[in-house]
């Protein structure tokens, strides 16, 4: 499925139950914000090991799966609502910041930007 498919289909979810009027950028902003909290909880008291290894439990991969899927349709619907090409707007993203983080100067480094001397 392409992301417009995606889109296509949960639009068409929310319009099946008249859910356009509660779909506004700031709804669905804030839903997105609460799913992406939902989705960290999982991984809130795991150390780095742990967390690198939680899809090996059944249970917890799924929960993970769902919270990613919730993520991902509010991120979605909100792109649909205010007519942004994600698919665009990572692709400008990614050209972004590889000018800003060149490879010389951000290879193996973790730092931000603005600490790398540029």
């Amino acid at each position: 499925m392409t992301l417009r498919s995606l889109q296509h289909a949960l639009a068409e979810f929310a319009a099946d139950r008249e859910w356009q009027p509660f779909h506004t950028p700031k709804n669905l902003a804030m839903a997105l914000a609460g799913e992406s909290g939902e989705l960290l909880e999982i991984f809130q008291w795991l150390t780095p090991e742990q967390s690198a290894q939680v899809m090996q439990n059944s249970e917890r991969s799924q929960h993970v799966r769902e919270e990613m899927a919730d993520v991902l349709a509010y991120l979605l619907r909100l792109a649909d609502v205010l007519d942004v090409d994600l698919e665009q707007a990572l692709a400008d993203k990614i050209e972004k910041n590889r000018r800003k983080y060149p490879v010389h100067l951000a290879r193996g480094n973790a730092d931000k930007y603005t600490q790398l001397g540029g």
